[in-house]
Order: structure tokens, then C-alpha cells, then sequence
């Protein structure tokens, strides 16, 4: 037997988001749940997020974002052999939304598969797509992160209705061919807390998304800084050299806590959170692709990302930008 020869080393060559039309603010909820602008905005410091039109599926909002993503890295659908869509809210079980999507964005035969780590999910999805271009079991994958949670919110229960929202984030995933060339992605340091997967879960098929939400607050807040802090470690980064600090977009007092905690003041916090809401396993790359946009990021820039979700499930890498 001979191993396939693969890649020293990974990068992402493009990013990619989509975010539906509708913006639901805080007024408008307060409007038919028992709560206000402030109440929220103190809470979890969302303003305001984008839900998806009634006939617009998971596999719409991947397509829109997984096509950004394929333009910037500057390849062809032709080029790309593995599609992963991590998502915890697919419009059905079988068949798998990635197949669908790849066709739908003319990728012919490649591997597809979902991948359903909840909010980890798209750091789980980087991580395995990065390990098999290295071992040569891929030439170029894209990872998408897309999400409709609002099918799966009950609009009368405010713990859940003022957090969650809708969209997809994408990346392309491909070999770093030169051994001389840094690393692109950094090594996956990833988790779970299965004794707490109660706290954030879906009963059956015809319920709704139930959360703790201060038993995940302390969780978070207390033991996912050396998960970053490792990550960091592993990928031979210091946190004073990172230029972002990319979380997942799950509360805003959250995503500050851990901020100060891993000791990197001159990194750029994704807040995407205050406009855009939790997308889950969107919420990661929706940032990155925006931060670029942005132009707060530039090629070769460090940046840390943390992915934490129901399950829980936990995850954290060191990439630099495309």
C-alpha cells in the first residue's frame, strides 16, 4: 500500500457570506414578545438580525455564500474536489445538503457530506478539510456554514426568539505548495463537554431550540480561554502577534469575556453579533468575510478562531488571511 501524496500545509484562498434580505430589530420583537430594545441590547447585545424568507432553504443561503467564496479564492467549480456543509438546521435529514449545493454550483462528482457539529460547526468542518488536503485525499474543498434557525425558534419564547438568526459563510480550503511557505491553517484543538449538552438542545422533530442560557455563560466564559490559548500554542503563534480574534457570534458579553481573558488588546473582536445575530455554525466565516470586505484584514494576517455549541462542542484554530 502507498499513501497518496498530499500538501505540507494548508491555507484558505477566498471567503464568502450571505446574509438574507429581511432585518428583524429589537422593536420589532418587542412588539410581540415581553421585551424592549434595552433589555436585549444589556443581554446579549444584539441590535438587530436577518431572517430567511419562508421558501428560502439552508441550501439557497450555502449556494449564495459557497459561490462568493469560489470567485474570491480565484478558482473553478472544476478545481474543487470535496464539498462540507456543517449545519445543525437542514431543511430534511436525507438527502445531505452538500451534494445539492455542489451541483447547484456546477462542482460534478466531488465528496459531500454535512457535518453537524452545532455552533463548532464550521471550525470542525476547517479543521477536517485542512487534514485531508494534507493527506491528499483532496485538492480543494469548500467548507460552508449555513444555517435557518429561525424554523427551529419559537417567536413566543424570548430567551430564544432575540438571539437566533439566519445566513451562511463559506471558505475555500487548498494546499500551501511550497514547503518554504508558512502554514495557512493551524492545527485544530477541539472538544467537548457532553455532561452539558442538556443545556442547549432540540427535544424532537416538533419542538423548539431550548437554552440555559446563564449555565452556557459560565461555561463559556470560564473554559474556553485555554482552549484559544492553546490553539494559539500549537499553531506557534503569541496572542499579542494576532491581528483578529474571530468567535463564534453567540452573545456579545460572551464573546468579550473570552476576549479578555486570552490577552491579545490589539486584536481586532469580531461583533458581528449586534447586526447579524447567532447564526451558528455561519456565524464564523459571516465575520471573516466581512472583516475582508472591510478591508480590516490583509493577506498572511494571523487570526484566532473559537467555535462553541450545543453538545458542547468546542473548537479553535489559528489561520491567516487569504
Amino acid at each position: 500500500m502507498r499513501l497518496t501524496e498530499g500538501a505540507p500545509a494548508t491555507r484558505i484562498l477566498g471567503f464568502g457570506g450571505y446574509q438574507p434580505v429581511k432585518v428583524v430589530t429589537n422593536d420589532d420583537l418587542a412588539a410581540t414578545v415581553e421585551t424592549s430594545d434595552e433589555w436585549i441590547r444589556s443581554r446579549v447585545g444584539i441590535v438587530s438580525r436577518r431572517i430567511a424568507a419562508e421558501d428560502e432553504t439552508v441550501a439557497d443561503m450555502a449556494v449564495a455564500a459557497g459561490g462568493k467564496a469560489l470567485a474570491a479564492s480565484g478558482l473553478s467549480p472544476a478545481d474543487i474536489d470535496l464539498v462540507i456543509v456543517a449545519t445543525c438546521t437542514p431543511e430534511v435529514m436525507i438527502p445531505n445538503t452538500a451534494a445539492t449545493v455542489a451541483t447547484r454550483l456546477g462542482i460534478i462528482a466531488p465528496g459531500a457530506f454535512d457535518l453537524n457539529a452545532a455552533c463548532a460547526g464550521f471550525s470542525y468542518a476547517i479543521g477536517t478539510a485542512s487534514d485531508l488536503v494534507r493527506v491528499g485525499s483532496s485538492r480543494n474543498a469548500l467548507v460552508i456554514g449555513a444555517e435557518k434557525l429561525s424554523q427551529w425558534v419559537d417567536w413566543t419564547d424570548r430567551s430564544t426568539c432575540i438571539i437566533f438568526a439566519d445566513g451562511a459563510g463559506a471558505a475555500v480550503v487548498g494546499p500551501v505548495a511550497d514547503e518554504a511557505d508558512r502554514p495557512g491553517i493551524g492545527p485544530v484543538v477541539w472538544g467537548s463537554a457532553g455532561d452539558m449538552a442538556d443545556k442547549i438542545y432540540i427535544k424532537d422533530r416538533n419542538s423548539f431550540i431550548i437554552q440555559e442560557g446563564q449555565a452556557v455563560f459560565r461555561w463559556a466564559t470560564t473554559a474556553l480561554h485555554p482552549v484559544a490559548r492553546l490553539a494559539c500554542e500549537r499553531a506557534g503563534v503569541d496572542p499579542s502577534q494576532l491581528k483578529a480574534f474571530v468567535p463564534h457570534q453567540a452573545n456579545l458579553r460572551i464573546i468579550e469575556a473570552i476576549a479578555r481573558k486570552i490577552g491579545a488588546p490589539q486584536a481586532i473582536l469580531a461583533t458581528d453579533i449586534v447586526h447579524a445575530g447567532n447564526t451558528s455554525s455561519a456565524s464564523i466565516p459571516l465575520a471573516l468575510s466581512r472583516m475582508i470586505e472591510r478591508g480590516d484584514l490583509s493577506s498572511g494576517d494571523p487570526v484566532l478562531l473559537l467555535a462553541f455549541g450545543a453538545g458542547i462542542s468546542y473548537a479553535a484554530q489559528v489561520i491567516t488571511g487569504p
